[in-house]
């Protein structure tokens, strides 16, 4: 989308030191938004010091683009850590319009290797971990930020997801189960605030991404995390107003076609079954019109 879809608007991006979480700020940057928050932390193989050095980085790249910026470090499985970053946004920018659920843990966590490990052998507190940053983080994120998005008066909360065949994959790590997890809750949390203001959607980047997140090292295999900008534009959007309780996969995007279109070509129908009780949210299990 063209520059200037989101001036005016502040966004806060967890997970945003590497990968899809820097590509979503300089895409925000390039789009006019008017500030942007990322957030990270290390997790329990890496260093303080190397995020620091990747959030500033990050940054200064969002400042070249004349958008202001700060970079906090904040564990989004921490809700006292959730409130302050929040509260730091809102210092700094006077208010807050997009949330995005970036910051997750891999099945690294748990266990390295092919996955094949049995049960019994994977690590427990691993796998605490990850449920904690991948399902807890979401809702403390935007528990803590829900006040500020209602003041603001319009809002937007993205959660970032995965390809859905991988969700189930034979391997007993709860990354993918976990992402299933947070695509239930986007729909519940859509229906639950519906004609609040605030849309609630998922972001699959599609499958696999160049960055350290599956390994903790870039093996140069899979899609380029800028795929992810465009539709994580679109959805930030004032574009998207009437969008919510939906899913969208970021390697659909069609540069070619008009945005509206580029980003329904994007939208997939959701994982589950639709309930047999009246909800607001027909599209969100309508097949797409490609």
């Amino acid at each position: 989308m063209g520059s200037g879809v989101l001036e005016g608007k502040i966004a806060l991006i967890t997970g945003g030191s590497r990968g899809l979480g820097r590509e979503m700020a300089l895409a925000y940057a390039q789009a006019g938004a008017a500030g942007i928050a990322i957030t990270a932390a290390p997790g329990s193989d890496e260093k303080p010091e190397e995020i620091k050095k990747e959030l500033n980085e990050v940054l200064l790249s969002i400042k070249k683009h004349n958008t202001r910026g700060i970079a906090l470090i904040g564990n989004v499985a921490n809700a006292e850590d959730c409130s302050r970053v929040v509260e730091q946004t809102v210092k700094a920018f006077g208010s807050l319009h997009i949330l995005v659920n970036n910051a997750g843990k891999s099945g690294r966590y748990v266990h390295y290797g092919d996955g094949s490990l049995s049960i019994s052998d994977v690590d427990p507190q691993g796998f605490r971990e990850v449920i904690d940053t991948n399902i807890l983080g979401p809702y403390l994120m935007t528990h803590a930020s829900f006040k500020f998005l209602l003041d603001a008066g319009w809002g937007r909360v993205i959660n970032i997801s995965k390809r859905t065949d991988s969700m189930h994959r034979s391997a007993i790590t709860p990354y993918g189960p976990s992402k299933a997890a947070v695509e239930a809750a986007t729909i519940a949390w859509a229906e639950a605030m519906f004609g609040s203001g605030i849309t609630f959607n998922a972001l699959s980047p599609g499958g696999l991404v160049n960055t350290k997140f599956a390994t903790g090292e870039i093996a140069g295999k899979g899609l380029d995390p800028k795929i992810i900008g465009p539709v994580a534009v679109w959805l930030a959007s004032e574009a998207s107003n009437y969008i919510t309780g939906c899913r969208f996969v970021a390697e659909l995007w069609d540069g070619t076609l008009p945005v509206d279109k580029a980003a329904e070509g994007c939208r997939e129908r959701a994982i589950f079954t639709p309930p047999k009780r009246e909800t607001p949210l027909n599209k969100t299990w309508t097949e797409p019109n490609r």
